[in-house]
């Protein structure tokens, strides 16, 4: 059995064009799970600032139920840092718990895991 030249042709080409576009995914998500700030936020999202008793976030494997679900309403980072800095409803202000370096990796993990 033998395959027509231009149906080769056709088949080479549209796996290197699925090849391209994995590749383009796959470095997209390794220099997201790689960021040292996104790790740093992770770590105090379940740890430090206690996010993870309150807020649903599937990457945390997070299932609080007091505070809204951040895969639903997908901030921001502005949103985040505000939130985390002054508080919001029955959340408190971290401002002065966590410093301005952490406020920023929490919120740089919370918008990025929530766009998943």
């Amino acid at each position: 059995f033998m395959i027509p030249n231009f149906m080769m042709k056709k088949l080479i080409n549209n796996i290197s064009v699925f090849l391209f576009f994995l590749t383009i995914f796959l470095s997209t998500f390794s220099q997201v799970k790689s960021d040292e700030k996104y790790d740093l936020g992770k770590k105090i999202f379940l740890e430090q600032g206690n996010c993870a008793a309150c807020h649903i976030l599937s990457d945390a494997g997070s299932e609080g139920n007091i505070g809204p679900n951040l895969n639903e309403i997908r901030p921001d980072i502005m949103r985040v840092i505000l939130a985390v800095t002054n508080g919001i409803g029955v959340m408190p202000a971290y401002q002065g718990e966590l410093s301005i370096e952490e406020i920023d990796a929490v919120s740089h993990y919370v918008s990025l895991s929530a766009e998943k």
